[in-house]
């Protein structure tokens, strides 16, 4: 792509590119690794790590005070510790779970928030993985036939701890941990988690089908599109997009007909798609069905979705989930071996493969109410219970390592009925859904009975998590900011609301910029294209007078300090990847976050506002406002330790020397 072709980009262009575009793998994907025989002698020594994305610890230790949670209760007793795990700088769960995974900071693994930037280009790009179409094809007529696999690339630098313990010979299943994305080479048992995206190459598109005029917002790689459906004669006809079909030269989006025929007395429908039928009452929810999204006569693409019957009449209202990658034929590489896909499906049937399967853009949008999305979630809950159930039944040795999404995603959207501050605060809804959280933290207790169950003398448990959660009240348009201190410049400044990925920018006259959702760069001249500041001691200069600038700003409506640290990234972090990442760090107080629309090049027209959405909670604050959760069955040497500590322990329960690039200690007793 060009950068001319890029600069002019829209918003929906960009959310459509993805981070990998299926189709363009054309005759391959990741390399094929076969299972691994241990040759030494097996260990006592075990390790249970469960991971639950988002679990805080003062909510934790609150309710641990009240009573709550009898199996962490009877953990502790028993002679366990409980102590904050510090988290990223940002807390931002792929920068997180890197930390984990490699036992370093961002400037050793490189993943410095969700989004980073092309700076030949200004253009936002996915951190965690990138797309590679087939280095060679040739076209016939309006045919391309790729001579060669794509590839799609993991973008996190250095060595997951798994790939040290199988040095080791330590056999490892690692559950959906996030930022491995596709899988990292092992042999040993791995899923892919977080990052993992939906068929079409995002974060999750939702389809939506009806005859009520509906408008839906779409976020950074993700959220959903509203298709009109009309009802003539008691039926609707329609078509469900799949991924981009790269083996035609006009790259045409592949789809699928089907057809729903309205019960005529009752509130029921029956759904026809590729010779499935099934009927579906009002508020019904479909089990999985198995979709083909055909490229060319030799070649098609399966994938697996939901469909919710919402509403018969009087308007129809027709929900189906993004198309998951199909486990049993994977299109894009999501498990090593890559047969382990294959197995969890065989044994549990069709399930959810995409990185957060609870659909919180459906939520945010008004397409699903809360009871139905809790439904679905439900569901992932559920399913991630029966997997846990199975990996205990057979874990033997080594290490487990095992994660559940919903304790993050419900704290996102279900905080606001918690505080009765928050601007989209609904007393009536949260008489209903008030204790949500509390809930799912509920959950958590009973999948830590599971693992204690399966745990004897020698094995060590331990439950973490990556980051903590707050309020998510007020955003910060950062980008509007910096245009109004006079750092950034638009050529038109009468289209400032209506500019997007920086396409109403004039870069000779703008220092600074943001991008992503903690990031701030300059606008360095070498580096960027159009680069206006020297680097040396005018950048340095510049760097520290904004930092300065940020750390004082306050907000009118409140009084309160917006950003408690703008942190300088050569001041913070270690490694050999720094000039890939943001100059300026911002570490939100309390309440506050990136506003929807400053990451992508966005410039509304105030510096603040606002956050009326249901997503509610967040965790873009400074490291220090919200740590995570380090619970296990033995003594915690440290008071507070860092997730890299944990990966420095993981290897240390089975005596293997950690590289000399992992920064992290051993704090087990």
């Amino acid at each position: 792509m060009s950068e001319q072709k890029r600069a002019s980009l829209s918003r929906r262009e960009f959310m459509k590119a993805g981070i990998a575009a299926s189709a363009a793998l054309g005759l391959g994907g990741a390399a094929r690794f076969t299972p691994k025989v241990y040759g030494r002698a097996r260990s006592a020594k075990k390790m249970i790590i469960l991971g639950m994305d988002g679990m805080d610890h003062g909510l934790m230790t609150g309710w641990l005070a009240e009573g709550r949670f009898p199996t962490f209760q009877k953990l502790l007793r028993e002679g366990g510790d409980f102590r904050p795990l510090r988290t990223s700088l940002p807390p931002q769960s792929p920068v997180a779970w890197s930390n984990f995974i490699t036992g370093m900071d961002p400037g050793g693994h490189a993943i410095f928030d969700f989004i980073h930037r092309d700076p030949k280009a200004y253009f936002p790009i996915f951190s965690a993985a990138e797309t590679i179409g087939a280095r060679k094809s040739v076209r016939v007529g309006k045919t391309v036939i790729p001579l060669s696999g794509g590839q799609v690339r993991n973008l996190r630098k250095g060595k997951a701890f798994w790939q040290i313990l199988e040095e080791a010979d330590v056999p490892a299943t690692i559950f959906k941990i996030p930022s491995n994305y596709p899988p990292v080479p092992s042999r040993q048992r791995t899923l892919s988690g977080m990052n993992t995206p939906d068929l079409k190459g995002s974060y999750g598109i939702f389809n939506y089908y009806t005859n009520e005029t509906t408008a839906v917002i779409q976020e950074a790689g993700g959220g959903g599109r509203v298709h009109d459906a009309y009802v003539v004669g008691n039926r609707v006809e329609a078509e469900l997009p799949g991924p981009t079909n790269s083996f035609r030269t006009d790259a045409p989006e592949t789809t699928v007909p089907f057809q729903v025929f309205l019960d005529p007395a009752n509130a029921a429908a029956k759904v026809v798609i590729q010779g499935q039928e099934f009927i579906l009452k009002e508020r019904e929810w479909s089990g999985w069905k198995r979709v083909h999204f055909n490229l060319i006569p030799t070649q098609s693409i399966s994938g697996i979705c939901l469909f919710y019957l919402k509403e018969v009449r009087p308007k129809f209202k027709l929900y189906i989930s993004p198309v998951h990658i199909d486990p049993a034929r994977p299109a894009l590489p999501i498990s090593t071996p890559e047969s382990y896909a294959r197995e969890l499906e065989r044994r549990f049937g069709p399930f959810f493969t995409k990185g957060l399967p609870a659909d919180t853009s459906a939520l945010d949008n008004g397409v699903l109410d809360e009871e139905e999305f809790l439904e679905l979630d439900d569901m992932v809950l559920e399913e991630s219970m029966a997997m846990l159930e199975y990996e205990l039944a057979r874990f033997d040795e080594g290490l487990l390592f095992y994660y559940f999404s919903s304790t993050d995603q419900r704290q996102h959207m279900f905080w606001r009925f918690t505080d009765p501050t928050h601007p989209a605060y609904d007393g009536k809804l949260a008489a209903r859904y008030g204790d949500v959280i509390a809930g799912i933290y509920g959950d958590m207790d009973k999948a830590l009975e599971m693992a204690l169950r399966k745990a004897d003398k020698d094995t060590v448990v331990a439950v973490m998590s990556d980051h903590g959660f707050n309020a998510f009240r007020r955003g910060f348009n950062l980008n509007t900011w910096l245009l109004q201190a006079g750092y950034h410049r638009l050529a038109k400044p009468w289209k400032q609301e209506e500019s997007s990925l920086f396409d109403n920018t004039d870069w000779s006259k703008s220092r600074a910029y943001g991008v992503g959702l903690n990031g701030l760069y300059i606008n360095e001249s070498g580096r960027e294209r159009d680069g206006i500041v020297a680097a040396g001691p005018d950048k340095d200069n510049l760097v520290r007078e904004i930092a300065q600038k940020l750390e004082a700003l306050t907000d009118p409506k409140t009084g309160e300090r917006a950003i408690l640290k703008a942190f300088v990234a050569k001041d913070v972090y270690r490694g050999r990847n720094l000039e890939m990442a943001p100059d300026i760090v911002l570490g939100f107080n309390r309440g506050y976050r990136i506003s929807w629309q400053s990451p992508l090049g966005g410039f509304p027209r105030e510096v603040f506002e606002d956050n009326t959405q249901r997503w509610s909670g967040d965790h873009m604050s400074s490291p220090e406002v919200l740590p995570g959760i380090l619970l296990a069955n033995r003594k915690i040497a440290a008071e507070t330790p860092a997730l890299y500590d944990l990966t420095a322990t993981a290897l240390s329960v089975f005596g293997v020397e950690k590289p000399k690039e992992m920064i992290g200690e051993n704090v087990l007793e």
